[in-house]
């Protein structure tokens, strides 16, 4: 039912992850892709897989928090496909550390990445849309947005601000463009495999006992189970469905 044939997506934080996931998501569903990320090596081998679906890749090193390489990036973009019509603001960071903990550069860090560089991406690509009077945009935000963890471990308050700083943005941006045409949404997804986690998280047996035994699933998510709501909202099926927030996390949150 979802076809991308001769759309043009693009996925920022590409290289590894959630963003990887919905990358090869795209191209199977037929999308000529742009992968975005600061790993050059890790996008190349990406594109690589990915072009053997068929499908044109363009793989391109960039820094959300640089503007100067984000327009790079979509310039090199309009140059290749002539147009924009799917973005995926997947980029993220997540950093530890309770606000009598972190210092000012590290609060930074993680809005600069985490808001900044959805708000500098939009700024490039939305007038594209805007001028073709069509668009799918689609933020990733977290359910740390909504919930937090009261563990010492795993106090991470920029990250919880800075997510939900995605939400406002999505519903602002979805409220001053749908008469363009073009839908805004955001995914908060709970806890999956991926290289922001593997190393702090799922290292964590007490955590995973933890979240296992509270989740009503009683899991955490499994690669590739994110993809099917970001093929939905970046579709003609939800043509009508414009500044929500969708919840990832096998009923975690509402525990």
């Amino acid at each position: 039912m979802i076809n991308f044939k001769g759309k043009v997506a693009i996925i920022t934080g590409a290289s590894s992850g959630l963003g990887a996931d919905c990358a090869g998501a795209y191209a199977q569903a037929g999308a000529d892709i742009a992968i975005l990320a600061r790993r050059k090596e890790k996008l190349d081998e990406l594109a690589d897989e990915l072009t053997k679906t068929g499908v044109q890749v363009l793989p391109v090193s960039c820094d959300v928090t640089d503007e100067q390489q984000i327009k790079s990036a979509i310039d090199q973009v309009i140059s290749k496909f002539g147009k924009i019509d799917i973005l995926l603001n997947n980029a993220g960071v997540a950093v530890r550390g309770g606000v009598h903990q972190l210092s000012a550069e590290e609060w930074d860090k993680s809005f600069n990445t985490n808001v900044k560089g959805i708000f500098l991406m939009s700024k490039y690509v939305v007038p594209h849309m805007i001028e073709q009077n069509y668009g799918k945009i689609v933020n990733v935000s977290s359910i740390n947005a909504l919930i937090a963890d009261k563990s010492d471990m795993f106090i991470r308050h920029s990250y919880n601000s800075s997510k939900a700083a995605v939400l406002g943005l999505t519903v602002g941006m979805a409220c001053s463009y749908g008469k363009y045409n073009i839908t805004v949404n955001s995914i908060l997804p709970g806890l999956f495999e991926s290289a922001m986690t593997e190393n702090s998280l799922l290292k964590s047996k007490e955590f995973l006992d933890y979240y296992n035994s509270t989740c009503p699933m009683s899991r955490t998510g499994k690669r590739g189970e994110v993809s099917g709501t970001v093929l939905y909202l970046s579709s003609d099926l939800s043509s009508y469905v414009t500044a929500q927030h969708i919840v990832i996390d096998g009923g975690f949150s509402v525990i």
